[in-house]
């Protein structure tokens, strides 16, 4: 399954924030890799390197890439509303981003693998595909087998993020996904317009 596997502060520190999380290194060090660093005189980003920063932003917090990440623009492009915003709720309504929202899982990565590995039930349905797309009221469970596994049992003892378009009951380590979540109501610091102003010319 092709993923980004290199060192992730070093991405957090290209972008200025920690995109992965918790990231002692990246608080140390906030600032652009490169042998100058701090000290690197840095001129004006052209209007194409703002935007193609934003577009790689997105493509590392979500954790997908280049070839993926085009077929859901095309994607968002074709349904109707305004595209960037269709475009991240794309993103949020992944499989892997939802088992990460609800605290199974503590990084998106982790979740990835979770699902591979087939340890996540969609409506009573093992499915081992991150990418799965999910509509609203879709179930997400726990499969029974790995209620008691230590990273699972862990994550959801760490978790205290509460979003308004998923719920979560502990008891029977499953929750829903309520509705599609509108632009405001996703936490990620990304400016969508810059990704379709860059795929649209």
């Amino acid at each position: 399954m092709a993923r980004y596997t290199g060192p992730k502060t070093k991405i957090a520190r290209k972008f200025g924030e920690a995109i992965y999380g918790d990231d002692k290194a990246f608080e140390k060090r906030n600032y652009p890799p490169g042998q100058h660093g701090i000290n690197k005189r840095r001129g004006k980003k052209s209007e194409y390197a703002v935007q193609l920063m934003e577009k790689q932003k997105a493509k590392y917090t979500y954790g997908i890439l280049e070839k993926q990440f085009r077929n859901m623009f095309k994607k968002a492009t074709a349904a109707p509303g305004i595209t960037g915003e269709v475009l991240l709720q794309l993103c949020e309504s992944r499989l892997d981003n939802v088992v990460y929202r609800m605290g199974i899982a503590p990084s998106r990565s982790g979740a990835r693998q979770l699902v591979s590995h087939r340890h996540i039930t969609v409506n009573g349905e093992i499915v081992n595909v991150p990418s799965y797309q999910l509509k609203a009221g879709d179930v997400v469970a726990v499969r029974e087998k790995s209620k008691s596994l230590e990273t699972i049992l862990n994550s959801l003892a760490n978790s205290s993020e509460v979003y308004e378009w998923i719920t979560w009951n502990s008891e029977t380590k499953q929750g829903t996904y309520v509705s599609v979540p509108a632009r405001v109501q996703i936490p990620e610091n990304i400016n969508e317009q810059f990704i379709v102003e860059l795929y649209s010319k």
